[in-house]
């Protein structure tokens, strides 16, 4: 064979760049369900098992090549910093509005419950609570047409495996209007956590619960601060005490039997409502029309005002969004969070009360107040321990 001269390729310059690839070599598909991915600045090839093995793209020879680098280098602290404050933004919100529902469905519900009695002859305690089931009844009857809940249409059976509930529920209702009639917002307030007491005594005796020391010192300090408080207020009477006390027993009946129920009534949190507030107003609308407090509200034209209209919808209202509200805030925060938010409630609560109604409260009953919602949040903490010991283990 005549000498051919072989032409050599020229050398690689320092300006050359690496091969790159397109957007969609970065993934191989072997299957329709089973794509793999590959990191930018390499490339794959397949072994013998099909696995995508891979390789350096190029390798550099000359200390003067130098790798590219992005243009602009991914804030990752500036957009975990946003993450955060948005977080936190929406967390602020949650518990804001949770809080906000709590105390402003107290305030309400005493304003209804004592504001109007100087212009009728009785009171309209049953007839309240029937006005506020109705609007709650169409507020989430509304969400599920909109979409925003969902639960199971009316069912006979369901309604009445779920009646006994409801009667604890009318009762509490009730017992808490008639409580908020005859006694001032911060005694109210205080009596409240009587409620934890004979729930947990209810639940030792009937689902044989243990009770740890720091939750007995907890209730120690609750019922004292109530019992001391109680005394030295001269506006409580024989018939507020009573109302309270049967309040505390109606809403821990209420806890304990609802308990005991959702094991054979599947129900979600907006069923509940729509079921407590449907029979309630079967069971009470009948109820008014015998003692005659339908009657009497229908005679009364001083009632029939729009700030009384507007005061009965917005405490339907209210009731019925502190379930979204509480359900935001244990998403948003945790249930520590939010254990912690309805335990210290009782604070402004029992402050806007005084300042709004205008209650004639003595610097020692003042006291006594604090020393029962100190045990009130004490009895959280407790709780919240115990729980947390509970799940570790």
């Amino acid at each position: 064979l005549p000498h051919r001269k072989i032409l050599h390729p020229p050398p690689q310059t320092d300006f050359s760049y690496p091969q790159t690839m397109s957007i969609g070599a970065t993934m191989r598909a072997t299957s329709p369900n089973h794509m793999e991915d590959v990191e930018l600045g390499s490339s794959s090839s397949a072994n013998k098992s099909g696995t995508a093995r891979t390789r350096p793209m190029m390798k550099l020879k000359d200390s003067n090549i130098v790798e590219l680098q992005p243009l602009v280098e991914p804030s990752s602290k500036a957009s975990k910093g946003d993450g955060e404050s948005s977080s936190f933004a929406k967390s602020v919100i949650a518990s804001t509005m949770y809080s906000g529902c709590s105390i402003g469905m107290v305030l309400v519900n005493k304003s209804l419950a004592s504001s109007y009695n100087h212009l009728i002859d009785g009171d309209l305690n049953i007839l309240l609570v029937v006005f506020q089931a109705v609007t709650a009844v169409i507020c989430v009857e509304f969400s599920k047409f909109m979409g925003w809940v969902e639960y199971p249409n009316f069912n006979t059976r369901t309604a009445r495996l779920w009646a006994p509930v409801n009667l604890f529920f009318c009762g509490m209702l009730f017992t808490g209007m008639a409580s908020m009639q005859h006694n001032s917002v911060p005694m109210v307030t205080v009596f409240k956590n009587i409620t934890n007491i004979m729930t947990t005594i209810g639940d030792c005796i009937l689902y044989g619960a243990s009770i740890e020391l720091l939750v007995m010192a907890a209730f120690g300090i609750m019922l004292l601060g109530a019992i001391f408080a109680a005394r030295n207020d001269a506006d409580v009477t024989q018939t507020g005490l009573c109302w309270m006390l049967a309040n505390c027993l109606c809403t821990s009946g209420y806890v304990l039997y609802l308990k005991y129920a959702t094991k054979t009534v599947k129900l979600s949190k907006f069923g509940m409502v729509f079921y407590n507030n449907v029979l309630c107003s079967c069971f009470l609308l009948p109820v008014t029309m015998f003692n005659g407090e339908l009657s009497m509200f229908l005679n009364t034209s001083a009632l029939h005002t729009v700030d009384y209209a507007v005061k009965n919808w917005f405490a339907g209202f209210v009731g019925f969004f502190l379930n979204f509200a509480s359900l935001n805030c244990v998403a948003q925060t945790g249930p520590t969070t939010y254990a912690m938010i309805g335990s210290l409630n009782k604070i402004p609560i029992a402050i806007f009360g005084y300042l709004i109604f205008d209650n004639d409260i003595s610097p020692e009953t003042w006291r006594f107040i604090c020393v029962s919602l100190c045990g009130g949040i004490l009895y959280t903490v407790a709780k919240l321990r115990a729980s947390r010991r509970k799940s570790r283990s």
